[in-house]
């Protein structure tokens, strides 16, 4: 080969450069077998195993907080219903502190509810047999429990318990000289704070381990009750929590509105026109008899009905009718102080674009608003006999039937409806459209007629009428 060429070729060899055609070299693209191992057989085996491991475990975790979770659900359904246990009085305590409740389980009437205080609970116990009972459900809520808190409230409750039951043991627990001066040693712990009795316990362990010259048994027993002291401090500090707890909802809730007033917030005639104008006669203000209901448990009833206020198509609806005349006064009234149930309803209004209208208006120069329904919200909650529910009665008058209309031109009929109950709380009425309602179970504006937890509700809307050519 020319000596030219040969070094020509030799040169391009060792420079850097490429042929612009030929492929970019990439160090981390090779093809070659990796000088590492993978892990072996077993090797892989193990980390399946540990998977499963912890699969299992978070398995029982989740099972574990199902089931707190509907212990704690039917503990708070039988303190609502008055039959409550010693245990579902303790875990309602706790309810308002414990961070793992669910939102949706919150009940606003549960802030009315008075329990006892847990040292009482366990105080009021007057046998060993209970005893061991509530000690054996606190322990199923401490073994479930995650939350540190809640764990410290249940070990202090089992503290209690045993103290309990100790000083039920006929054969007495204090033993000798120590019995003599149990009121002393309560006396000096009682005003001591947790902090104190926490150093205060060092101290004694201290000195039962040191080779001192004591009275074994005295200081043994001050240990027991420092324990228990300081059990009793760790529920008040808990205590402290749920107050401030309770009062931080109730800074939260919406604040009462004002009583209605004989002619303020409620529906005029002329929101009624086209639709039936109410009869100004007869009309009554809610409360003027004064004998209203203004106990606690109604109270937070209304309170709770008025925070969800008025949607845009409502109004609210006091406009109460005094009873027809001839109505005999209830039996029961020379047994019971009768007293007006409380109320929060509303009605429902809108426009109904038939034909006329549909030819006579448009969105921009709408028709008068009808009345479409209305929602009852009677609350009898202190009602002597809980097994009759609440009834209502329609009531027309001048000897007028269903389906006649004795209405001018324009106006529409209107009736009353008389909502009936037993004592002590007397009868109401209020006067409405008389149009057959709805009964279909739509939602939002379907029918109900219900009873439940001392508040009866009614809620209807009208049939809307469809006209044809």
């Amino acid at each position: 080969m020319d000596p030219g060429r040969r070094a020509m070729i030799a040169d391009s060899r060792s420079s850097g450069r490429r042929e612009p055609t030929a492929p970019r070299p990439d160090s981390n693209n090779r093809v070659s077998k990796s000088s590492r191992q993978g892990p072996s057989t077993s090797a892989r085996n193990t980390a399946k195993y540990l998977t499963q491991d912890e699969q299992s475990r978070q398995f029982v975790a989740d099972e574990d907080k199902f089931v707190l979770k509907q212990a704690k659900k039917k503990a708070d359904i039988r303190v609502r219903e008055g039959r409550a246990k010693p245990i579902d009085i303790l875990a309602f305590n706790l309810r308002f502190v414990d961070a793992d409740r669910d939102v949706f389980d919150e009940d606003d009437a549960d802030d009315e509810i008075e329990v006892d205080p847990p040292a009482k609970v366990i105080q009021d116990l007057s046998s060993a047999g209970q005893i061991s009972e509530l000690d054996s459900n606190i322990v199923s809520y401490h073994v479930l429990e995650t939350d540190s808190r809640n764990r410290r409230y249940w070990e202090a409750l089992r503290t209690l318990c045993a103290d309990r039951r100790a000083k039920l043991d006929p054969r007495g627990h204090e033993g000798r000289v120590v019995s003599s001066v149990a009121d002393d040693i309560d006396r000096i712990l009682a005003p001591k704070t947790f902090d104190e009795l926490e150093a205060l316990e060092k101290q004694i362990k201290t000195k039962l381990k040191s080779n001192e010259d004591i009275d074994t048994d005295y200081w043994e027993q001050l240990l027991r009750s420092l324990r228990v002291w300081k059990a009793k401090a760790t529920l008040a500090r808990i205590a402290e929590d749920i107050d401030a707890k309770k009062k931080e909802r109730l800074a939260k809730r919406a604040p009462r509105p004002k009583e209605p007033s004989r002619d303020g917030g409620l529906p005029t005639s002329s929101s009624h026109s086209s639709g039936g104008s109410l009869a100004a006669t007869n009309k009554v203000d809610a409360y003027e008899t004064g004998n209203a209901d203004d106990s606690q448990a109604t109270m937070a009833l209304y309170d709770r009905e008025a925070a969800r206020g008025v949607s845009e198509n409502e109004e609210v609806f006091a406009a109460e009718e005094a009873l027809p005349s001839g109505a005999q006064p209830p039996q029961w009234t020379e047994k019971y102080q009768a007293r007006k149930p409380r109320y929060f309803n509303r009605v429902q209004m809108g426009y109904e674009w038939n034909k006329y209208n549909q030819t006579h208006y448009d969105h921009d120069n709408p028709p008068p608003k009808v009345v479409q329904g209305y929602k009852f919200n009677i609350f009898y909650p202190d009602l002597v006999d809980k097994t009759k529910a609440p009834t209502f009665k329609i009531i027309r008058e001048h000897g007028r039937r269903r389906g006649e209309s004795f209405a001018a031109a324009g106006e529409v009929d209107t009736c009353l409806i008389r909502f009936i109950a037993g004592p002590p709380y007397e009868d109401i009425a209020f006067r409405i459209v008389d149009r057959e309602w709805d009964y279909s179970a739509k939602r939002e504006r379907g029918f109900r007629s219900s009873f439940d937890k001392g508040i009866l509700q009614l809620h209807f809307q009208f049939k809307k009428i469809f006209y044809r050519k």
